[in-house]
């Protein structure tokens, strides 16, 4: 009996657990999860600053300020950023101040220069200021011992500036994972070989490389092993210290599908037919030394929408993402041009989306020649998915369906 593509995907997550945590340095950490959450060693902003270029001012001074009757404050230090000045502001003087500044004792606001003449020994005030204007707190962003990020998240760029503003150099992180991509068949060749009747360029190793690249992975291309047992045997030995194997090929029942030869037999090993289009016959588990295994099926398009299914929410999960975070974010989409889709299992349509000026998303499929799943030149169209449940049949133009970019 098959099983739903959500039951296969849990199945395959469970065989899986996060990389090791290790210590990175802060500038090679991009792009990796954190281990352990970050917390701020002092309070964000540390001290209270100014968020103008101005004159810092007591409010009581310049309360009654304005162009037509401006008032004068004797100038009595000029801040810069970085400064570690901190001149006392008493009733009838002001510091000179560049944002950035920490505001000097006394003073209880900004002035932007603007509303002044700009003075250097005196400076004439020409607006009023209330009580904290222009002037960023000490601890409005974080306190000190607050939890800056979490654990599980990812570092993208103005996350990498949240802790080095924190004041950590380093950070607890899962390494990248390390994917071994072996695509099986005795007709594959190396692109630019010259073929013979019967044989095809490999397409499979270098799409599941790449994208298993694209999700983050230190990847290892191995290319087309032949339908060979010992020749399989051989390549899974030669992948060495992987965190996860991803095969294309022989997981059907035919007579030469070596990969399920090789792996069913083993222990912790399960071969299993999933109720979607493409994709139908999946394996996965795990080989004897514990390394996780998934292998797809053989035909491109099927390695290619198995892989969004299947290999790409376990290589997030090996980086340590968790939860939503495994699976891309869908909209909805206006199918422009209909198709048929089969009964009993839920199909997954490379199409190509298309945002209309109104901001509504039109879908069309990829391949203008169905959806079989050897067409693997329509691929190139291709910058998303289109999910029919298993209870619809026909797709008609103009109806809505669930769809996923694959191209951010």
């Amino acid at each position: 009996m098959s099983r739903t593509v959500m039951e296969h995907r849990e199945a395959v997550l469970a065989q899986i657990t996060p990389t090791p945590a290790v210590t990175f340095a802060l500038e090679d950490a991009a792009g990796l999860v954190l281990a352990s959450d970050v917390t701020a060693h002092e309070a964000l902003p540390r001290f209270d600053s100014s968020a103008m270029d101005g004159y810092a001012v007591r409010t009581a001074d310049v309360a009654s300020a304005s162009g037509d009757a401006p008032v004068r404050l004797r100038v009595v230090a000029d801040l810069a950023a970085g400064t570690d000045a901190a001149p006392v502001i008493g009733a009838g003087t002001a510091a000179r101040i560049m944002t950035g500044a920490p505001v000097p004792p006394g003073a209880d606001a900004v002035v932007p220069i603007e509303d002044t003449d700009g003075g250097i020994d005196e400076v004439e005030v020409r607006a009023p200021a209330q009580t904290g204007r222009h002037v960023r707190r000490v601890a409005e962003d974080v306190a000190a011992g607050d939890v800056v990020l979490r654990a599980g998240q990812e570092l993208t760029p103005y996350r990498l500036a949240a802790v080095a503003a924190a004041g950590r150099p380093e950070v607890l992180v899962h390494r990248r994972p390390v994917v071994v991509v072996i695509s099986t068949g005795s007709e594959l060749v190396t692109p630019g070989v010259a073929t013979r009747r019967g044989q095809i360029p490999d397409s499979n190793s270098y799409l599941l490389a790449a994208a298993a690249r694209a999700a983050g992975a230190q990847v290892h291309r191995l290319g087309a092993v032949r339908d060979d047992a010992h020749a399989l045997a051989d390549a899974l030995e030669s992948a060495g210290a992987a965190d996860l194997i991803v095969t294309s090929g022989g997981v059907s029942v035919g007579a030469y599908d070596v990969v399920k030869e090789v792996l069913a037999p083993m222990d912790g090993m399960f071969f299993v037919s999933v109720a979607m289009q493409p994709g139908k016959p999946q394996g996965y588990g795990r080989l004897a030394d514990g390394t996780p295994v998934i292998a797809l099926p053989g035909n491109p398009v099927s390695a290619f929408v198995s892989f969004e299914a299947f290999v790409r929410p376990a290589i997030l999960a090996l980086r340590g993402l968790t939860g939503p975070d495994l699976l891309r974010p869908t909209l909805l989409a206006r199918v422009e041009v209909g198709w048929s889709s089969p009964a009993g299992r839920e199909q997954h349509m490379p199409v190509k989306l298309v945002a209309n000026p109104d901001g509504n998303v039109v879908a069309r499929p990829a391949a203008a020649r169905g959806s079989g799943s050897h067409l693997v030149a329509s691929l190139a169209a291709a910058d998303g998915i289109a999910v029919v449940p298993a209870d619809v049949t026909e797709v008609r133009a103009g109806e809505i369906v669930t769809a996923f970019r694959i191209t951010a």
